[in-house]
């Protein structure tokens, strides 16, 4: 039986999950699990993550298109 959207178990967010794992504005190859093909920041229900996590991943994007590491746009 297929369970619906609602019923469905929660992602476990993997920065709670891995302590040893850091949010990094520099760390372009993980900020990029965060975004859309379209470079949109990926919400909680997609990403899996917390919010206390979400709030830092979406800063750490945020000052990375600042730093020019990743782009506002997909090319």
């Amino acid at each position: 039986m297929a369970l619906t959207a609602k019923e469905q178990k929660a992602k476990a967010c993997i920065f709670c999950a891995n302590k040893k794992m850091a949010i990094d504005y520099r760390d372009i190859a993980t900020l990029r699990r965060f975004v859309s093909s379209y470079m949109k920041i990926a919400p909680r229900r997609r990403s899996g993550l917390c919010a206390k996590h979400q709030r830092k991943v979406a800063m750490a994007i945020k000052r990375a298109r600042q730093a020019s590491l990743m782009s506002y746009e997909a090319k």
